[in-house]
């Protein structure tokens, strides 16, 4: 006996004719919101999500839309009405339309939410861990670590595959001034079931080697406000709260603040974004190093200027006493002479000292022994280039390496 078949389509709008006929009507649905997300056209794009209650796995998952004109209405209610924005991670009760297109499948559509039924397991739960932090005594220990003035040896934590970790890392290693990072991959899993455990099991192989260490980086791509659910536990926050090393995250998902977000050293949206942090303070240091060393030369000239003056000032006085007295105070006059020659000698001897200090801390920090470092200046017209708003397409720019130096020519800059 032959059997019916049917092409896809003709399936897909079986399927739609048969919601249609069974499922009519609006319906009360209770979920939390994820990756909510608004669009040019004012409608707004979302996943509704359910939770096991024991272990926080994800058990149902389906697409949802408010259009705009809807969304115009029930996004200032809400707001008014809780106090909140309508965002990610609130638990909410929603009247849905169910819909199915042949094309796009299954999904919801938003016709009215009850306000009164809003904070849900995300964010409640991220209140608790965060609560439960503070009365620990761990909330800000992060936080409270100095990041060293030169921040270049970094521990990452990112999965290898991860296109975050790739710009993290070409960022870096293409910065405009230089500037010599080594970075160390600790592997992990960042999303899904096992990320929790996996990310907790790369900060203990970090702390083994943790003098080797200036920071930790927890950097991943984006996805959807569901896949961050590791990132708002309890157990791997208390890990990042209260581990020796100061820890930035960029877990590249702007509209979420994550737990581990709020429990780390400094927080940035992205991995880029880390690492143009950590190139940026760089930065700040070179300068902070050039004017000390300016303020040391400065500092060197006036006290050597000073010393000269004295000098003068007792030849002159010398001379002057010598002409009043030289008959009837001769013997006063090689007395006081023998003093003031012991005097500037030991004066003199200070001074040489002093000088000779500055200007072995002067070759500390010059330069010459800058650039041995992995360091470059940049310098237009002779002057240091401190930004890329000083130079323009056409501009010729010099580079001076430890080695010697090098003209460029600006063909083009970086789109703004």
């Amino acid at each position: 006996m032959s059997e019916i078949s049917f092409s896809l389509s003709e399936l897909n709008l079986q399927v739609r004719d048969a919601i249609r006929d069974h499922l009519p009507d609006t319906y009360w649905v209770r979920a939390e919101t994820s990756d909510v997300r608004r669009n040019q056209n004012g409608h707004c794009y979302f996943e509704f999500i359910e939770k096991d209650a024991k272990n926080q796995h994800i058990v149902a998952r389906a697409r949802a839309t408010i259009w705009s004109n809807t969304y115009s209405i029930l996004a200032a209610y809400f707001e008014t009405e809780t106090g909140q924005p309508f965002v990610s991670g609130l638990s909410v009760l929603a009247r849905v339309q169910v819909e199915f297109h042949e094309l796009y499948g299954y999904s919801l559509s938003v016709v009215d939410i009850d306000p009164s039924f809003t904070i849900g397991e995300l964010a409640r739960n991220r209140q608790l861990i965060l609560k439960q932090l503070e009365e620990e005594g761990v909330l800000t220990l992060n936080k409270e670590l100095t990041l060293p003035a030169l921040t270049n040896r970094i521990a990452v934590i990112s999965s290898p595959t991860a296109a975050g970790y790739e710009d993290f890392c070409d960022q870096l290693t293409n910065n405009a001034y230089g500037f010599a990072f080594y970075t160390k991959l600790f592997p992990a899993i960042m999303q899904g079931e096992r990320s929790e455990a996996s990310v907790i099991s790369a900060l203990e192989k970090i702390y083994e080697y943790k003098e080797n260490f200036d920071a930790v980086a927890i950097i991943r791509g984006g996805g959807s406000s569901s896949d961050l659910s590791c990132f708002d536990s309890y157990l791997l926050a208390t890990n990042c709260a209260q581990f020796p090393l100061p820890i930035l995250s960029g877990i590249g998902h702007e509209r979420d603040v994550t737990v581990v977000d709020a429990v780390s050293h400094t927080r940035a949206k992205t991995p880029t974004a880390v690492a143009e942090f950590l190139i940026s303070r760089a930065s700040e240091t070179l300068v902070e190093l050039m004017n000390l060393q300016q303020r040391l030369v400065d500092k060197s000239e006036q006290i050597m200027q000073t010393a000269q003056n004295r000098l003068d000032e007792i030849s002159r006085r010398m001379i002057h006493s010598s002409n009043l007295f030289v008959h009837s105070e001769l013997s006063a006059v090689q007395q006081l002479s023998v003093i003031l020659k012991h005097q500037t000698g030991r004066l003199l001897q200070a001074e040489k000292h002093f000088v000779s200090e500055k200007s072995q801390y002067i070759r500390m920090v010059s330069p010459e022994n800058v650039l041995k470092r992995g360091y470059t200046l940049t310098l237009k017209n002779g002057k240091i280039i401190k930004s890329a708003k000083e130079v323009s397409q056409t501009d010729v720019i010099e580079t001076i390496f430890a080695d010697g130096r090098v003209q460029s020519t600006i063909k083009r800059l970086p789109s703004k």
